[in-house]
C-alpha cells in the first residue's frame, strides 16, 4: 500500500504536515516506538508511530528524523496526545530530510492504525512475507535436513498461492510445489518449451524473469545461479565480461512460476529472487556430492585408457561400488557416453561445460520413476566428457535396458538447440552395454566413434549410437594385439617415415584435422597454418596412404590407428 492511501482513509484521523511529494512511497509495515534510537528494530518501508516521548529538547528532532531516514522508513506519524500539537522543530526536520510527517488525532489510537496497516499490507502481499522469509531463513540454516527445493516451493504454494517448479536446462523436473494437491506435473512438452525459452533468453543477454506462454498459461522464468556464476552485462559475446554466459548456460537450473511476474510489486520480485538463491544452495550441495563420483570416474577411465589389465579395472570398480552402485545390489552392466560441447572460436573450455551438462541430461526419471542421479559418474578429460552408466540387470534375467541415442536426442534436442543457437554445438556418442570391466575399453572406443559419426551430421545437437557404426569399427577394439599393430602400421608407418625424413609433421596434422572433425578453418587456426598449407599436408597424407579424408570410413580408420598406436 502507499502512504497516500492512509491519508485518504478518513477513519484513521491522519493529517499531513509535510512531504506531499513523497506520498507514493510504499508501506511495508508499521512500528510504534518512543525509543530515542529505534534503528535496530527497523528494516525499511515502515510507517513509524510515535508519541514523541523521546523528545526532551528541540535538537532531539533532527537526530531522531535522521535515524529514521537512514533506516529507510516510509513515513512518521506523530501523536498529539502528549504535547497537544506536533512541535515545529520536528516539522522542520522532516522537511529537510524529505520524510513525510502525519499528525495523529488524540482521539485515534495507535492500535487502530497498526491494525489497518497490517491488514492492508498482508492482503497486498498475499500472505505475511515476513513469515515466509523467516521460514526460508530457517531452512537455509538447517542444512541438508531442510528438505531441499521442494520445501521452498511448498512455502510459495501455501503462503503466496503460487505453483512453481525447478527445471534443468533440458526441461527435466527437479522439484515442484504441492504437486500432490494442485494437480499433475508440467507436461514434458511444456517443460521442454519453457527450458528452451529460458536458454534463448539467457543467450540473448536478457535479464530475468522471462515471460513465456504455453497452452494459454503465462509462466515466469527465474534463472537459478550461484553468485559466482552470474555473467557480466553483455555476456554471451566473447570478451563481454569476466565470465562468459556460455560456461554455465547449459547447466543452470531455472525456477518456473505459474504467474506473470511483470505485474508484481518489487517486494514479491525480491522474495522470488531470494528463493532462487535458496534453490542455488541446494544445487551447489548436489554439485559437491558429485565430486567423489567424478574423481572415481576419472580414475577408472584413466586405467581404461592406459590399457590396464581388466582385472585391475575390475578391482577399482569393486572399490568404487559403494559410491557408484548404491542400491543395485550386484555387478551391473556398463554403458559409456562420450559428449563434446564446442563453441565457435574455441575460447570456452569444452570439458567442464560438457561434464555438468551430461550430469543433468543423463538423469531421466521418466524412464521408470527411479532417481538415478546418485549413480551418474562423469569425468572431464579436457575437450570432452565421458560418463560411466551402471545398468541394473532385471531380477532373475540377464536383460538390461540401456540408453538409446535416439531417445536421448529426442529428450534434450529441442531446448539445448536454443541454448547453443548461433555459435555452439553438442555431439554425443553412446556405446552398447558391456557386462564386465573387460569390455569397458571397447565401449569407450565405441562411444567415441559414435560421437564422431554424430559430429559428421548437421544440427546443433546430434547423437549417435553403437548401432550406427560400421562393423569394422565395432570389431577393431576387441581384436588381438598383433592384428591391431598390423592395422596401425599399415596406415601410419608411411606417415611416420615421411615425417622422419622431411620433418613434415603429417602425424600431428592428421590428429588435429580429425580432432577438428575435418574443419579446415578450425584446424588451420589450431595449427597456426594457412589453409592452403593445411590442404597440401592433407593431400600428402592421402597420397601416401591411398585414403580419402573426406570419407567418414577413412577418417574413422585413421582415428582408430592413432588411438591404438
Amino acid at each position: 500500500m502507499r502512504l497516500r492511501a492512509l491519508l485518504e482513509t478518513g477513519t484513521l484521523g491522519l493529517r499531513l504536515l509535510g512531504g506531499e511529494e513523497e506520498l507514493d512511497r510504499p508501506v511495508r509495515g508499521v512500528m510504534t516506538t518512543d525509543l530515542r534510537d529505534p534503528s535496530r528494530y527497523l528494516s525499511g518501508g515502515e510507517l513509524v508511530l510515535s508519541g514523541l516521548a523521546w523528545r526532551r529538547r528541540p535538537e532531539d528532532s533532527e537526530r531522531f528524523v535522521r535515524i529514521l531516514v537512514q533506516a529507510g522508513v516510509a513515513g512518521l506519524a506523530a501523536g498529539e496526545a502528549e504535547l497537544g500539537s506536533v512541535p515545529e522543530d520536528l516539522v522542520a526536520a522532516c522537511a529537510r530530510h524529505r520524510l513525510p510527517l502525519f499528525a495523529v488525532n488524540e482521539a485515534v489510537s495507535f492500535a487502530s492504525i497498526t491494525e489497518h496497516v497490517v491488514r492492508q499490507v498482508s492482503g497486498e502481499r498475499a500472505g505475511d512475507l515476513a513469515a515466509v522469509v523467516e521460514r526460508h531463513r530457517r531452512m537455509m540454516t538447517s542444512g541438508p535436513s531442510g528438505g531441499g527445493p521442494e520445501v521452498v516451493l511448498d512455502l510459495l504454494g501455501s503462503d503466496l498461492d503460487l505453483r512453481a517448479w525447478v527445471l534443468s536446462p533440458t526441461g527435466r523436473q527437479i522439484a515442484g510445489s504441492g504437486l500432490n494437491d494442485s494437480g499433475p506435473a508440467l507436461p514434458a512438452a511444456v517443460r521442454a518449451m519453457l527450458a528452451g525459452e529460458h536458454l534463448a533468453a539467457t543467450r540473448g543477454g536478457r535479464r530475468g524473469p522471462h515471460r513465456a506462454l504455453a497452452d494459454g498459461t503465462t509462466y515466469s522464468l527465474f534463472p537459478v545461479r550461484s553468485w559466482g556464476d552470474r555473467p557480466a552485462a553483455g555476456a554471451g559475446r566473447p570478451g563481454a565480461g569476466a565470465r562468459d554466459v556460455r560456461e554455465t548456460v547449459l547447466s543452470d537450473w531455472l525456477l518456473v512460476v505459474e504467474a506473470d511476474a511483470w505485474d508484481w510489486p518489487a517486494e514479491r520480485l525480491d522474495l522470488l529472487h531470494g528463493v532462487t538463491q535458496l534453490i542455488a544452495v541446494e544445487r551447489d550441495r548436489r554439485d559437491a556430492a558429485r565430486t567423489v563420483r567424478r574423481r572415481l570416474a576419472q580414475e577408472v577411465l584413466e586405467l581404461v585408457q592406459a590399457g590396464a589389465p581388466p582385472a585391475e579395472v575390475a578391482a577399482r570398480l569393486r572399490l568404487a561400488a559403494p559410491v557408484l552402485l548404491p542400491g543395485l545390489g550386484g555387478a551391473p552392466h556398463w554403458q559409456v557416453v562420450v559428449a563434446r560441447v564446442e563453441w565457435d572460436g574455441g575460447d570456452i573450455p569444452g570439458g567442464p561445460v560438457t561434464q555438468s551438462l551430461l550430469e543433468e541430461i543423463l538423469v531421466d526419471p521418466e524412464e521408470d520413476g527411479t532417481d538415478v542421479s546418485d549413480r551418474i559418474a562423469v569425468a572431464d578429460t579436457g575437450d570432452e566428457a565421458i560418463a560411466l552408466l551402471p545398468l541394473p540387470v532385471a531380477e532373475g534375467t540377464e536383460t538390461v535396458t540401456g540408453l538409446r541415442a535416439d531417445r536421448l536426442l529426442a529428450a534434450v534436442g529441442e531446448p539445448l538447440s536454443r541454448g547453443l543457437d548461433g555459435d555452439g554445438r553438442l555431439t554425443m556418442g553412446v556405446s552398447a552395454a558391456v557386462h564386465s570391466a573387460d569390455g569397458l575399453r571397447g565401449a569407450l572406443e565405441e562411444a567415441r566413434h559414435a560421437r564422431r559419426v554424430a559430429a559428421a551430421r548437421t544440427g546443433r545437437v546430434c547423437a549417435a549410437g553403437h548401432q550406427e557404426l560400421a562393423s569394422h569399427v565395432l570389431l577393431l577394439p576387441f581384436v588381438p594385439d598383433d592384428v591391431r599393430r598390423a592395422f596401425t602400421a599399415r596406415l601410419l608407418d608411411p606417415l611416420r617415415d615421411y615425417d622422419r625424413r622431411h620433418r613434415a609433421e603429417l602425424i600431428p596434422t592428421l590428429e588435429a584435422f580429425l580432432d577438428c572433425d575435418g574443419s579446415w578453418t578450425r584446424c588451420a587456426g589450431r595449427l597456426h597454418l594457412h589453409v592452403n598449407t593445411l590442404r597440401y599436408r592433407v593431400g600428402r597424407i592421402e597420397q601416401l596412404t591411398g585414403r580419402d579424408l573426406s570419407r567418414l570410413e577413412d577418417k574413422l580408420d585413421f582415428f582408430l590407428a592413432l588411438r591404438m598406436s
